[in-house]
């Protein structure tokens, strides 16, 4: 009695240990899938702040910067377009200053704007070269104002970034494999025996392999739903400390990669079931005890 007692408190031990330890290791595989998401949104959002300043001819009549505002917003490189008149932009001059530049020039020497800013895909230098120079030829343009340098700078960085990232994600996906085949391969290493019992009683090698394919997937599922739980406490956790987070794209990040870590539990427990069993069958007696 006391031996099948010990023997089903080792069973549980044994069950939970690869239950946590598969959970600690999909958590890190839905973590890092939310970060490369959410590095995808964020350079869209930055390079979709870059703004081109369309600075206005000082004769252009107001109907006139009303039909160009709509030409302009009417363009598929187009995010969003502001007015900017000649009061406001020495106002913001004045702010960003310290000083009023009106009062020892006499005059305001700024011109209206519209403050351009663009689609993600567009917010490069050869694009916005091109987009450039379609303004320039407009009659009631004057000249397009950006910042180059930080354009090539937010696409250089971008790229450096995505890359890194998508490395670690390669990293990290051959080191989960690893780990979780381990802890599956452990697992059924103290059933070996009962294996080869199942196949000298005629147990096909399907039989024999159900069970323990079910329970393995069974196990990824749980670990899943385990690590899911752990990856929203974490995204709560930054939610409070950092704030602005749960946007709706943020959202589906985390729902993608909830179904990323679902995907990742069943299929890394099931192909590593599948093979642990397999070479077990594929295994003598003699064998078994050398292992």
């Amino acid at each position: 009695m006391k031996n099948v007692k010990s023997t089903s408190n080792n069973l549980f031990n044994s069950r939970l240990t690869s239950i946590i330890s598969i959970s600690l290791v999909i958590f890190l595989i839905g973590l890092t899938t939310t970060l490369v998401l959410f590095a995808g949104d964020l350079s869209v959002a930055v390079r979709e702040n870059i703004t081109l300043s369309v600075v206005l001819n000082e004769d252009a009549k107001a109907s006139d910067v009303q039909k160009l505002q709509k030409k302009i917003d009417a363009e598929e490189y187009t995010k969003s377009t502001e007015y900017i008149d000649k009061e406001r932009a020495i106002s913001e001059l004045t702010e960003e200053l310290g000083h009023d530049p009106t009062e020892f020039l006499g005059y305001n020497p700024l011109l209206a704007s519209l403050e351009l800013k663009l689609v993600s895909e567009y917010a490069n230098n050869d694009s916005i070269s091109k987009i450039e120079k379609a303004l320039r030829r407009l009659p009631e343009v004057r000249e397009v104002i950006y910042q180059k340098n930080l354009v090539q700078a937010v696409n250089d960085n971008v790229q450096r970034i995505s890359v890194v990232l998508l490395a670690l994600s390669v990293l990290l996906l051959i080191v989960s494999y690893a780990l979780i085949s381990n802890t599956v391969r452990l697992s059924i290493y103290a059933k070996r025996f009962l294996i080869h019992t199942m196949k000298l009683v005629g147990a096909t090698g399907r039989f024999i392999r159900r069970p323990f394919l079910a329970q393995g997937m069974l196990m990824g599922l749980l670990s899943s739903f385990i690590a899911m739980g752990m990856l929203s406490l974490s995204m709560f956790w930054a939610q409070s400390e950092v704030g602005n987070m749960l946007s709706t794209e943020f959202i589906d990040s985390i729902l993608i990669s909830f179904a990323v870590m679902i995907i990742a539990g069943l299929l890394i427990t099931f192909v590593s079931t599948y093979i642990s069993v397999s070479r077990y069958l594929r295994l003598s007696l003699d064998s078994m005890y050398y292992i």
